[in-house]
This record gives structure tokens, C-alpha cells and sequence, in this order.
């Protein structure tokens, strides 16, 4: 027990569990409806998005803090505008993506390229690869505020998401709102994504969003399993990278990801048998 107490002994520590929790299982829950509907490489996508949003924030002169309250809205405004060239043309989700994908993340070095060279210097590295072990009390507040309010928002309409995403014309001819749900889904898989980037950084976060929800795939034969199975396979890769990376002074993201990892390799190998 030693092994999980020590490193829980210190506040940062806490923090960093409270928050990769927080992101692991709201990503997983949204991950799973997500990758079902043929958009795992939405999650990358929107990270990148992310990254000009706080590049527009700096930019401006806030703080990198600060900076995620414009990274918000400004990947929310991504993800609808990749959810209405879905729905307006014939391109696939990976395609219309990639667009958003580059435009954004090119938008983002143009922006810190044009910041004043007497402007305060930017750990781009932190972005790219977050720093869960940094995690303040005011950013902690944050994740955990935004990923409650996307768990609760998805849960109540979990049934209806699950219609619209495995027969999208019948549920359409039913009466629900198809379009409406799809980018209610894109926009708070943005403003999740963004408070992930906190943690764990652009380069990571879409591994949340599409590694525990694909292991929960291979195991579970319903949806509601699959996303029990998404949760738990994230949580762990949380709980158990953080500490594997605290005795092994490795970097905690990457650990945490390759924990994760290891959960799908579980889930592949069982699931085969």
C-alpha cells in the first residue's frame, strides 16, 4: 500500500490524481460515443485546435492560464464548424478534421509569432506535452467543473446519443434531433478537451479520448458496457501512471498513456480468446 500512499502524501500529487480522474472518465464516457460514430480522430483534431485558441489568448496578452478561457469558445467554434462541413458535404470525419486540424494549429504558431518580442516567454513544450503535476487549485476547479457538467449533460442524454449514433435516420424520422445532439457532442467534447490539454497537453490528450474507449470496445457487447469497461480501463491508466511515474522519475503524461496502453493490450488479447 506504501507504494500508493507515498506519492498521494504530497498536495500536487493529489491534485494530479483528482484531475486525471476527472479527465479519464468524462474522455472515456464521450470517447466511447465518439469512436462509435467514426470520429476518433476528432479528439487530435480539437487538441490542435486548442493549442491556437491559447495561442490567440497570448497573443492578446493574457497568461497561459488565463488563455484557456479564450481556448474555449474558440474550440467549440472548431468543432462546429468540422460538425457542419460533415453534415454539408460528403467528406468523411477524418477528412474534415485534417482541415480544421491544420488550419488551427498553423493559426496557433502565426499567433505566437506575432507576439512582441518583449512579451513574457511561453514553455511551448508544456503545451504540447502538459503538465498534469502542475495542476493549481484554480485549475483543478476548472477540470473538475467542466468535466462534471459534460458527464451529466451526456448521461441525461445518453439514450438519445446512442440512437442517433447507431441508426442516425431512423432516430432522425422518430423525432430526435440528430443534428442538434451531434454538435452538442462535438462542442463539449471541445470545452473537455481544452481543460484536458491542462494536463496532459496537445501531443496526449486525444489517447483519453480514443485508447480506453477502444479497449472498452473489444470487451464490452453492448454500449453501456463498452463505456463501464472505457471508464475503469481509463481511471486505472490514471491512477496507475501516476504513481508508476513518481518511483520511476519518468514523465507522468506519457507514463499515464502507455498504462492506458497496456489496458487495450489486455483488452485485445482477452477479447481474441
Amino acid at each position: 500500500m506504501e507504494l500508493f500512499t507515498e506519492p498521494l502524501s504530497f498536495a500536487f500529487m493529489q491534485r494530479a490524481l483528482y484531475a486525471g480522474l476527472a479527465v479519464a472518465v468524462v474522455c472515456a464516457v464521450i470517447g466511447v460515443v465518439v469512436v462509435q460514430r467514426g470520429l476518433a480522430f476528432l479528439g487530435d483534431g480539437l487538441a490542435h485546435a486548442c493549442f491556437g485558441g491559447i495561442a490567440l489568448g497570448l497573443y492578446l496578452g493574457t497568461d497561459v492560464e488565463d488563455a484557456v478561457w479564450l481556448a474555449i469558445p474558440f474550440t467549440v467554434a472548431i468543432a462546429l464548424g468540422i460538425g457542419f462541413v460533415l453534415r454539408s458535404s460528403h467528406l468523411r470525419g477524418d477528412v474534415a478534421t485534417g482541415v480544421f486540424f491544420s488550419f488551427s494549429f498553423a493559426l496557433g504558431v502565426l499567433f505566437l509569432g506575432l507576439r512582441s518580442a518583449s512579451a513574457r516567454p511561453v514553455n511551448v513544450e508544456s503545451l504540447l506535452f502538459g503538465s498534469i503535476l502542475s495542476v493549481s487549485p484554480q485549475v483543478l476547479d476548472v477540470v473538475l467543473i467542466v468535466s462534471v457538467v459534460a458527464l451529466i449533460v451526456t448521461l441525461l442524454l445518453w439514450s438519445r446519443l446512442a440512437y442517433a449514433i447507431f441508426d442516425p435516420e431512423l432516430a432522425a424520422v422518430s423525432g430526435v434531433p440528430v443534428a442538434a445532439l451531434e454538435y452538442l457532442l462535438l462542442a463539449q467534447t471541445a470545452a473537455v478537451i481544452v481543460v484536458a490539454v491542462k494536463t496532459v497537453g496537445v501531443v496526449l490528450v486525444s489517447s483519453f479520448i480514443v485508447i480506453p474507449a477502444a479497449a472498452g470496445r473489444l470487451l464490452g457487447a453492448t454500449l453501456a458496457r463498452a463505456t463501464l469497461l472505457a471508464v475503469v480501463f481509463g481511471a486505472a491508466g490514471v491512477a496507475v501512471g501516476l504513481v508508476a511515474s513518481y518511483h520511476l522519475d519518468v514523465p507522468t503524461g506519457a507514463t499515464i498513456i502507455l498504462t492506458q496502453c497496456a489496458c487495450f493490450a489486455v483488452a485485445f488479447a482477452v477479447g481474441r480468446h
